[in-house]
């Protein structure tokens, strides 16, 4: 499994933007989506995170500007973030846990599953007059 990611830029701040991340290969199902950011200097910090029951939680700092969403038909998560300000700027990770059979393992006749944690390979994204 490989998640692309998409959608980062430069934009102005107040301004817009919606990242994209896909999750590429055999999927049997996903736990859950997570973005989270970098910004140089400073630890990578959750912005926000949506289960498969579709309980979300949001960083304290984007409650409220930013909305996180999901196509389980696409395997396929959104972040939609308006009222974009300079300190938003960070490289963008997407995170996904999938559920996948564990190779080899079998109980009476039946797999076995385990969640593997995925990680996009960033997405820039930049705010700025």
């Amino acid at each position: 499994v490989q998640l692309v990611e998409s959608g980062g830029g430069l934009v102005q701040p107040g301004g817009s933007l919606r990242l994209s991340c896909a999750a590429v290969g055999t999927v049997f199902s996903i736990d859950h989506w997570a973005w989270y950011r970098q910004a140089p200097g400073k630890q990578r910090e959750l912005v926000s995170r949506i289960s498969s029951d579709n309980v979300i939680n949001y960083g304290d700092s984007v409650k409220g500007r930013f909305t996180i969403d999901r196509d389980p038909a696409k395997n396929t998560t959104y972040l939609q973030m308006n009222s974009l300000k300079s300190e938003d700027t960070a490289v963008y990770y997407c995170n996904a846990g999938v559920i996948e059979p564990v190779p080899g393992i079998r109980v009476d006749g039946a797999p076995q599953f385990w969640k593997v944690e995925y990680w996009g390979q960033g997405t820039q994204v930049t705010i700025s007059s």
